[in-house]
């Protein structure tokens, strides 16, 4: 696994980067040897952010703390990865016995969104996104495994780009784009 280290308003001590390998380390059965992880750590106010993203093939998982001390945020960040990885071996023997998830996915949105006319829109964030082929499951394990509400992807089986997001109600959605 390749490892990134990006420090913000922080020196890395050379420590603290051999503990991160020996805490990713016990991933590299899970993980293929391309993966890539990517450790962010930000010191604001005596606090000090660790933030580990790490990236196989289309799977994505990314896990945050905040604490006092860098060593005990990454101890709580190793441990909700491994959470992550525990939940999606989960689901995904959960989904070989039962089929798929088709029955939970909605074809369709039933809310039309409208925008209010306003001169300008102030664009907070801009994100760049690898679409890789992936099935509507993949797309919706992907989804809870960044914990986002939404995730944009390319359909495998239509080659169009979709969206899955969660309705209010816990079911899953589908948004795609149709000719009319």
């Amino acid at each position: 696994m390749k490892i990134t280290y990006v420090a913000r308003k922080v020196n890395l001590r050379e420590n603290f980067k051999e503990r991160v390998e020996l805490k990713l380390k016990k991933f590299s059965k899970i993980f293929s040897d391309s993966a890539e992880a990517t450790v962010v750590v930000t010191l604001e106010k005596n606090r000090q952010t660790v933030e580990i993203t790490i990236k196989d093939n289309s799977m994505v998982f990314r896990a945050e703390s905040t604490m006092a001390e860098m060593n005990d945020a990454l101890d709580k960040v190793v441990d909700l990865i491994a959470g992550q990885l525990r939940k999606h071996k989960t689901k995904l023997s959960k989904r070989i016995k039962t089929g798929s998830i088709d029955d939970l996915v909605i074809a369709s949105a039933e809310e039309d969104v409208t925008m209010e006319d306003e001169d300008t829109y102030d664009i907070v964030r801009r994100k760049q996104i690898p679409l890789k082929p992936v099935s509507v499951e993949e797309a919706i394990l992907q989804m809870e495994l960044v914990g986002h509400q939404f995730y944009m992807f390319l359909n495998a089986d239509t080659n169009l780009i979709n969206v899955v997001y969660i309705r209010k109600d816990g079911s899953y959605g589908l948004l795609e784009p149709s000719d009319e």
